[in-house]
């Protein structure tokens, strides 16, 4: 056993210098899931709010001012142009000046004063699909909410002097995301994919580099064993890809304030797993294939599904049922759920059992891959 742990530590020590001798790449390695976490981060996982919106109000009454306030006030529109026209407001929409506007016809403040029915014609731009659902969502709220207020009020300026209330009071609680901000999901799924492609990267090249440069056959002379050769090259990258673990939490609780509910060191440990399965991963790539190019090839193979499959942009649940169940099969899908439990539900081991051991056997099933592969080839 101690012959065997010095043999891998020989490993350990041989990439440790490979990575060490190049400062710049290693500082890469280090900033660049980072700057995908800040890239990302601002690209995919902003909610919508501030929409430009034009108004033409052409009534001028209360009623019209509160309904243009109640739009504004609610943070998903931004008055930013008025009109004074329906025209105007197409020739802006147009342009791409705004995004939504918001006509209001003159008789609608008189229509709504003596009990008829004010019409008004609310304008989206339908270019950008999930814009145009959440103006669209924000606009029908805001005006059923005031239709209920002005009949609330109707009937109880009607002489019954009842007061009135609607008959049903729905109350809303959301957990774990109170404020339902997209950012709050999207961040621990980009801490967990950002740490797919980089290990993924930093591995896929270990064994195939070694063939290119004429040091495999050093390797196979050596006492060196399949499994001491793996983990001697799986560890040193271990340690970097640990790094970074801890860099995009960081940055996710520090600048984007989606902190970690539950507890660190069980973060840590089920990290510490899944960057095994990943790294084991890339190791088995880089063992198939022949050439650095095939390995990278062989790893975007990997990689772009992990964006779509995994559940990061897309909910599994509405997927095909080929598509659903193909996620079961990257490593990635289970990790997201544990990151999203862990950093936004604060959920424990227990609870996350059901997604931590088929990652665990993901991860113990790749590594002995790796070592046979290996064997194979000696």
């Amino acid at each position: 056993m101690r012959q065997s742990f010095r043999r891998m530590m020989t490993i350990v020590r041989k990439e440790w210098l490979h990575i060490i001798r190049d400062p710049r790449t290693l500082a890469l390695v280090i900033v660049l899931p980072v700057m995908m976490l800040f890239l990302l981060g601002y690209a995919v996982a902003n909610d919508v709010e501030d929409i430009p919106l034009a108004v033409a109000d052409l009534s001028h009454t209360d009623t019209s001012r509160t309904l243009v306030n109640k739009l504004t006030v609610s943070e998903f529109f931004k008055y930013t142009h008025s009109a004074q026209s329906e025209n105007e407001i197409l020739a802006m929409m147009d342009a791409g000046i705004v995004k939504a506007g918001l006509y209001i016809p003159e008789s609608f403040g008189r229509d709504v004063s003596t009990g008829g029915v004010g019409t008004i014609q609310f304008y989206i731009d339908g270019s950008n699909p999930t814009i145009a659902q959440t103006a669209q969502l924000a606009a029908e709220t805001i005006s059923q909410s005031m239709s209920q207020e002005i009949l609330i009020k109707r009937l109880e300026r009607s002489g019954t002097g009842i007061q009135l209330s609607l008959p049903v009071d729905a109350r809303m609680r959301y957990l774990y995301n109170p404020d339902m901000k997209r950012m709050n999901f999207m961040i621990p799924g980009l801490v967990a994919i950002i740490l797919q492609i980089q290990t993924l990267l930093l591995t896929a090249f270990a064994i195939v580099r070694e063939r290119e440069q004429g040091t495999l056959e050093q390797l196979i002379v050596t006492p060196v064993r399949s499994w001491e050769l793996m983990l001697g090259k799986i560890l040193p990258f271990v340690v970097v890809a640990f790094v970074n673990v801890v860099m995009t939490v960081a940055v996710g609780a520090i600048w984007f304030g989606v902190d970690v509910v539950g507890s660190i060191p069980l973060l840590a440990g089920l990290s510490l797993i899944f960057l095994l399965g990943s790294l084991g991963l890339g190791v088995l790539i880089s063992n198939i294939s022949k050439t650095q190019m095939q390995a990278m090839y062989m790893a975007s193979f990997i990689m772009m599904p992990s964006f779509i499959l995994a559940g990061l942009l897309f909910p599994r649940e509405n997927m095909p049922w080929l598509a659903y169940y193909a996620g079961y099969l990257l490593p990635v899908t289970y990790f997201l759920e544990i990151v999203r439990g862990i950093i936004l539900k604060g959920a424990n081991f227990s609870t996350l059992w059901i997604w931590i051991w088929p990652m665990a056997v993901f991860s113990i099933v790749v590594f002995f891959a790796s070592v046979l592969m290996f064997h194979k080839r000696l």
